[in-house]
């Protein structure tokens, strides 16, 4: 997912750029408090027109399902406010949760998805051998010994078989 606290959209509108102008201008979204406080400022950018086309020429850090060339969802600002919470590497792996857990962030309660996510995100990892190792030494109290026998890529195997899945470098628990 893209750095949300960043997010920022190039607007023009549509009656410009059919007259072959792409005036506009980037405007952050964290400037603004929420969604009617944005499109009144894009309004005042193009006072110029009785009633502005609003074109949303580009855009940087919003994920395609937030924003479209002629609309921004109505929780958007919702979303970027708690999306942006969360840590970049948060954000990464949020994304990923989203997009293998086919949850929609538009439709359903972001204080629900964000903690649902929390519950599920065990980490980063290299690989699921690497969280089987970072798992055995955090519960397990085996002696040194031990541990030279302990097989951990057949015990990361039997971890991802059911209980836990690996995407993009990040560890989740099936929920």
């Amino acid at each position: 997912m893209e750095n949300l606290s960043e997010a920022r959209i190039y607007v023009g509108t549509y009656a410009k750029y059919n007259e072959g102008s792409l005036f506009g201008k980037w405007m952050d979204l964290s400037d603004y408090s929420g969604r009617d406080e944005f499109y009144e400022a894009c309004r005042q950018l193009h006072i110029d027109e009785a009633d502005p086309e609003l074109m949303f020429q580009d855009w940087e850090n919003i994920p395609s399902s937030l924003i479209g060339e002629s609309w921004l969802v109505d929780n958007a600002f919702e979303i970027i406010e708690a999306v942006s919470d969360l840590s970049e590497t948060q954000q990464e792996a949020f994304s990923v949760w989203l997009d293998y857990t086919s949850r929609d962030i538009t439709n359903e309660d972001i204080t629900s998805l964000i903690s649902s996510f929390e519950d599920d995100y065990q980490g980063e990892y290299k690989d699921e051998e690497d969280y089987a190792y970072d798992l055995v030494e955090e519960c397990y109290d085996l002696p040194e010994f031990a541990k030279t026998y302990f097989d951990y890529e057949k015990f990361a195997r039997d971890l991802f078989i059911g209980d836990y899945w690996f995407e993009d470098g990040f560890v989740f628990r099936n929920s």
